[in-house]
Parts: C-alpha cells; structure tokens; sequence
C-alpha cells in the first residue's frame, strides 16, 4: 500500500509529543529550520547500529540501549531546529545516546538504594539448639573456674574491657589481671575440652 501525503497521526512520548502537540507533526516538520525530518532520516538509517552499539558499551542489557537510542532520536527530532549544523546531528545524537545512559543507570542505582535490604539467613533450629549446647557448657565450665578468674575472663571477653579497665573495676593490678586471665584461659580450655562441668 502506498501513501502519500497523507497526515499520519503518531503518538509521540515526552519531548516530542509537546513538541507537535501544538502545530500538528506534519507542520512541525515543514516548520523546521535546522535539520531536516530527511537528514534525521538518513542519520537513522546510517548511525542506528553504531549509537546502539555505543549504548551497549554503557549499559547491560539489549532492551534499554534501544529504548536510549530511540529516545534520542525522538528527542533530537523534536529539537532539530534548535541544531544549527546539520552535519552535526549525529555529534547530538551521539551525546544524547550517552546523557540518556547516564540517566538510566542513575534511575537503576536509585532503585537499588529504594529496596529493601535482605533478611540475614536465619540459623536453623538445630543450630539454634547447638549454639545453646554450647553457651551452656561454656556457663557451666566459666562456673568451675576460681572466682577471681571467672572475674577477670568475663569483664575481658564478654564486657571487653581494656586489661587496665578491668584492674581498675577489680581493684588489682594489671599484672594480676593478666596472670588470672592467662590461667583462667588455660583452666577453661581445658575444661571445654575434656568435657567436664
């Protein structure tokens, strides 16, 4: 089938929907001053592949760098009368395929700020169990150990406080703080160990 001159009606996004809205596309294209709907034609047909390659080395998946290409065609054709060089249509096209790129990725990484940050794995029942096991025995074996010791051990290793902070809070040096933690560290391992309670 063929037409000519005949108005087509085409339902345009953004930029160049506003940009016909008012005059008609038909009119908007006699209208143009700068490059013409022919030039933008031949640009398509001789740089398509080459602006699409360029969007695939910015972004990640086939889809979006055609949607950018085609995006910036439909935005340098609404402003092709604003291009004062022709020849330099493909220049705009060209920055435009990039800005776009630029743009998706930012939406892209504002999604992934937006999500929700992932659940920790949850610990099985039976991990939950052992882990239980062993706080038990851990109690039971800091229970068997002198009380001075069992002192020392748990204002170091559980309130983790500095070996002159527990001296401080025990009321004894800093020597004694390290000889009870040395032997209660021994007497624990060995309790841990051997099982005993």
């Amino acid at each position: 089938m063929n037409v000519t001159g005949a108005a087509v009606a085409i339902t345009l996004p953004g930029a160049a929907r506003r940009a016909g809205s008012r005059m008609g596309f038909a009119a908007a294209a006699a209208d143009a001053t700068g490059a013409s709907v022919d030039q933008l034609t031949d640009t398509y047909r001789a740089h398509y592949r080459s602006l699409l390659r360029l969007a695939a080395l910015l972004l990640d998946d086939l889809s979006s760098c055609e949607d950018v290409v085609q995006e910036a065609f439909i935005r340098v054709h609404a402003a092709r009368r604003r291009v004062r060089d022709p020849e330099k249509t493909l220049a705009y096209l060209r920055q435009t395929v990039v800005n776009l790129s630029r743009s998706t990725l930012r939406r892209r990484l504002l999604g992934l700020r937006l999500l929700p940050k992932p659940m920790p794995d949850m610990a099985s029942a039976e991990e939950g169990a052992y882990d239980a096991l062993e706080r038990d025995e851990l109690k039971a074996a800091l229970r068997g150990l002198q009380r001075r010791q069992r002192e020392v051990l748990v204002l170091r290793y559980y309130a983790d406080l500095t070996e002159a902070q527990v001296a401080e809070v025990l009321g004894i040096s800093v020597g004694s703080v390290k000889a009870y933690g040395s032997r209660g560290l021994a007497a624990l391992r060995v309790r841990l160990e051997s099982g005993d309670d």
